[in-house]
């Protein structure tokens, strides 16, 4: 499998401990060039993955010295990207749950639509926690009404294919979208950019503590940050309605 030129795998990764080791070496079987984030973690993964990138070219390892976040962690990655010519990145989580053997059939489809978001639709197993997948659809219609139904099935999934361009010019625009609201925001104003979404299934699995699980989500905290990010997208919405209609009627 010959390196590419223009798509690559951006993982973050936040104390994700054995769990980030197995994705990668899951990804890099399967796609060429994957590069991980390492956002200021602590659980000694850093150094193992250094040591994994330099008998490795395909693979790079960026170190943050402190935890900012998942946005903060992906734009610093999606940005080198830009700067060595890469024009579309694959994101995905480094705990595990996100399906590897979905990578090529996911560049395959943003090749051939390079304009489009080819987002994850995900596929949810018994592991999954019913309260997160509840909770889920009132993201996924605040999403749906601030983007006028523009095609977008599930907006906090993390496996997503990006073109590169409009999504950093976004986010040099936004002092948001650097935590846990990244993936709900990065569809709502691609979408507001005129990006296209296309949508594929993907599997989804949850890893209990004991099968080496690590979840960061805290419930109260990220729903309000969810929460807040949809009052305040609001406004942004009503304005380009007239515009969002337009596209609507075309």
């Amino acid at each position: 499998m010959p390196a590419s030129p223009t798509h690559l795998v951006l993982i973050p990764s936040y104390n994700s401990a054995g769990k980030v080791l197995e994705t990668v070496v899951a990804a890099r079987a399967r796609w060429q060039p994957v590069w991980v984030i390492v956002d200021g973690s602590t659980d000694g993964s850093a150094a193992i993955l250094s040591a994994m990138a330099r008998s490795d070219p395909q693979l790079r390892v960026f170190l943050r010295p402190a935890n900012g976040g998942k946005g903060a962690a992906l734009f610093d990655g999606l940005r080198e990207a830009q700067r060595e010519g890469f024009t579309h990145a694959l994101t995905m989580d480094a705990d595990g749950q996100h399906p590897t053997e979905c990578i090529a059939p996911f560049m395959a489809a943003s090749a051939v639509a390079p304009e489009a978001m080819i987002l994850g639709d995900p596929l949810f197993d018994k592991s999954a926690p019913r309260i997160r997948v509840r909770g889920r659809r009132i993201a996924n219609w605040c999403t749906n009404l601030e983007t006028l139904w523009a095609g977008i099935h599930d907006t906090l999934f993390g496996f997503r294919v990006y073109p590169i361009a409009p999504l950093v010019e976004v986010m040099r625009h936004s002092r948001w979208m650097r935590r846990f609201d990244f993936d709900a925001e990065a569809a709502v104003r691609l979408s507001w950019s005129g990006v296209p979404a296309v949508n594929l299934p993907a599997p989804v699995r949850y890893f209990s503590p004991a099968e080496g699980g690590v979840s960061h989500f805290d419930y109260w905290r990220d729903n309000l940050l969810l929460t807040s990010m949809y009052f305040r997208l609001f406004s942004g919405f009503v304005l380009r309605l007239p515009l969002l209609l337009a596209r609507r009627l075309v």
